[in-house]
């Protein structure tokens, strides 16, 4: 029998959504199934855990093209030509095809670039003042070879995060557009929705504002004399990649189909722009740091595959000193090696066709134009802007994220989850008290909340000089005790506080005598919930007959809470704890007894 034309897995027999439905309703044992299944998006957007061949999915058209010639960027504070020149000839030794120059004085462009191949290494440039001057010298430099790459301004990044919009940069600008009209790879016009994400935005603010506030840049380059298909062919975005690794392929894609529509409307079929995706300094930690290596990876996988032509990947220890040339080099070889051993890249769109990352993107793609339409209709880019809707709009999400991070429903490694109880962090690196200026975007860690707590820690053995201990006092059923006892070492690790292995007792007496008579300065109770419910009251009490002092706690959920609290139980720590919340408390008794020791 010829099987060369037999269709994969034709023998088995086709499973109806109604099928999986009565098999996963069976394996949830009454569980509620959006409960369970469904996520829920901050972006308003519920996606389902299956899809079949049944469901109709809409294919999104114009989301870009997987670059070929990805460009793999490195930025380079360029102080002097001298220095500049040197950094970037190593980089590009390393194996970087792209420089961004970070141009904190006037150099030299014959300084900057020699040696430097233009027609092969993308060269971008972020210009504070002297801009007019120095493009004039660039493009008198590069004639004749195919210069490739962007000039960034910082005109909405400047607006978004001052409150205060540069005018005479729009002049700038449009004398850009006219000097760099030789070199149509090189793009005069830099639009950055980075600070959006950054501050806490969803996908879909992201790509709203980035367009809304393209429309009213083209509008005030047309009020210049630049015609739109001048404005459009010399457009670059930075955008910020997060870590929802799904939706971030999504929304490059579902932004690219946006664009498309927003220059149909400007009565444009044809133009060529580019897409810098840039990770995100909102995912990033200073504890446990090296973490931050993953989180780069696959943020930068999302970004190729959502078809980004462009790829700045920061050192993972970016956040807290200057990145260090091994830093830099590991952070350029995480592009390389997704490109020439993964095969990113290589693949003309790979994730087309994709059930799951179609409807993400469509979703997306809808949900962002409802959004960008509401802030054109309601006045547009700088109107929301100066009336502060757009940072009131950011400011919601942000706060559920924050939220959702204290309460570790989102988890982030080393930082409210598996925290490196072997890290020593220099307490000047953690930040300090919060504050947020609702008139300005501020980009931020989204760790910082709890950076701040671990902070008191710090400064808390600086002054003692004693680390507070921690004891998971267990008795009672093995798997439960057990059980909660990880959970616990999990949650009170994140304070910084010396939390020790697990100590199983013979009974609830035993564990409360020995535990209350230890040099922990807290201790929790793992048992399990019958165990709670027979001798929980006895611990607590023994316990407090011998020590008023130590802050005692119990890993579970229990019923009888008023009466535990009465007992001298001091709180629980649980799935539904917050961690902010319940450390603080700790702390500050902790800090309490430590002080009344030293008097």
């Amino acid at each position: 029998m010829d099987n060369k034309n037999k269709q994969l897995f034709s023998e088995f027999p086709s499973v109806s959504t109604e099928q999986w439905m009565e098999r996963v309703t069976a394996d949830l044992k009454g569980a509620d199934f959006d409960r369970k299944l469904v996520w829920k998006n901050l972006t308003g957007i519920n996606f389902q855990p299956c899809y079949t061949i049944e469901n109709s999915i809409t294919q999104l058209k114009n989301t870009g093209e997987n670059s070929q010639s990805l460009v793999n960027y490195r930025s380079i504070a360029a102080c002097c030509g001298k220095s500049g020149n040197e950094l970037a000839l190593k980089a590009i030794e390393e194996g970087i095809n792209g420089i961004i120059f970070e141009m904190i004085t006037t150099v030299p462009v014959e300084e900057l670039l020699i040696g430097i191949d233009l027609n092969e290494i993308t060269v971008s440039f972020k210009l504070f003042n002297n801009v007019i001057p120095f493009t004039k010298d660039l493009v008198a430099f590069a004639k004749g070879k195919n210069l490739k790459g962007y000039i960034d301004t910082n005109l909405i990044s400047g607006y978004v995060t001052t409150g205060t919009f540069n005018e005479s940069l729009v002049d700038v600008t449009a004398e850009l557009v006219k000097l760099t009209t030789a070199f149509p790879n090189f793009k005069a016009i830099t639009i950055s929705g980075t600070e959006y994400l950054n501050s806490g935005a969803n996908q879909v603010q992201e790509i709203a504002y980035t367009l809304s506030s393209l429309v009213f840049l083209t509008e005030k380059l047309s009020e210049k004399g630049i015609p739109v298909q001048d404005i459009f062919n010399n457009l670059n975005f930075n955008l910020a990649i997060g870590l929802e690794y799904f939706v971030e392929i999504g929304k490059f894609r579902a932004f690219n189909n946006l664009l498309t529509e927003v220059a149909a409307k400007y009565q444009l079929a044809d133009f060529s722009n580019t897409i810098t995706a840039k990770t995100s300094i909102w995912s990033k930690s200073i504890t446990d740091a090296e973490t931050n290596l993953l989180r780069c990876t696959t943020e930068a996988m999302a970004a190729i595959l959502g078809n980004a032509d462009g790829l700045l990947i920061d050192a993972y220890d970016k956040e807290f000193k200057s990145p260090s040339d091994f830093s830099s080099r590991i952070a350029g070889n995480i592009a390389t090696i997704l490109r020439e051993e993964s095969y990113f890249g290589k693949v003309s769109n790979p994730v087309d066709g994709s059930y799951y990352i179609e409807e993400v993107s469509s979703k997306i793609a809808e949900k962002a134009l409802a959004l960008f339409k509401a802030i054109e209709a309601d006045g547009g880019f700088y109107t929301n802007f100066e009336n502060e809707t757009i940072q009131q709009q950011i400011a919601e999400i942000r706060l559920q994220k924050l939220k959702l991070i204290s309460q570790r429903r989102t988890p982030l490694v080393g930082v409210n989850k598996y925290p490196n109880l072997m890290e020593t962090v220099d307490v000047n690196l953690l930040s300090k008290e919060i504050t947020d200026n609702s008139k300005v975007l501020t980009p931020r860690r989204a760790s910082l909340e709890i950076e701040a707590m671990r902070r008191v820690t710090e400064e808390l053995v600086a002054s003692t000089n004693v680390r507070p201990i921690v004891q998971l006092a267990s008795y009672g059923n093995l798997t439960m005790r057990k059980a909660r006892a990880a959970f616990a070492y999990d949650f009170i690790g994140v304070s910084g506080f010396d939390v020790h292995q697990e100590e199983s007792f013979a009974n609830a007496e035993v564990a409360a005598k020995e535990s209350a008579k230890s040099d922990s300065n807290v201790v929790i109770i793992c048992s399990s919930d019958q165990d709670y419910d027979e001798t929980a009251i006895d611990f607590i009490k023994i316990f407090r007959a011998i020590n008023t002092d130590k802050v005692l706690l119990l890993a579970g959920a229990p019923k009888n809470m008023d009466e535990l609290t009465n007992a001298g139980l001091d709180g629980v720590v649980n799935m539904k704890t917050d961690v902010l919340v319940a450390l603080a408390s700790i702390q500050k008794k902790v800090q309490k007894t430590l002080k009344s020791l030293e008097v």
